[in-house]
């Protein structure tokens, strides 16, 4: 088995399979916010929250300061490039099989008219 070695899209796409840290994503594409600030939001303990948020700041979606005793989270530098790359391919590929599949139900669609003209005559 062939395998594939690419750290960061591994990371991209681990941290954004799950629905708790997509939304933290779109909480923090309005505005920054805490990390006790997205534990409440998701109903969620700050433990559990900090976990999430550490998955996304290892990916590079989200970095952290941290002031005081607060750490505020923010959308981080990474603009997800690679990933729509990768995306792209594989939608160009199915987009290419669903038109050479468009033209085969189109053949059938063909074929059927025809026989069913030959056999009323």
């Amino acid at each position: 088995m062939v395998q594939y070695a690419n750290a960061g899209l591994d990371a991209s796409f681990a941290a954004l399979s799950d629905a708790t840290r997509r939304g933290v994503l779109e909480q923090l594409g309005r505005a920054e916010a805490s990390i006790t600030d997205l534990a409440e939001k998701f109903n969620m303990t700050l433990t559990g929250m900090k976990k999430h948020v550490g998955v996304l700041e290892r990916a590079g979606l989200v970095i952290t300061e941290k002031v005081g005793r607060v750490r505020t989270c923010k959308i981080g530098p990474r603009q997800l490039e690679e990933e729509m790359a990768w995306l792209e391919r594989y939608r160009q590929l199915w987009d290419a099989r669903f038109d050479e599949l468009d033209k085969v139900v189109e053949e059938l669609k063909r074929k059927e008219l025809v026989d069913g003209r030959k056999q009323r005559e």
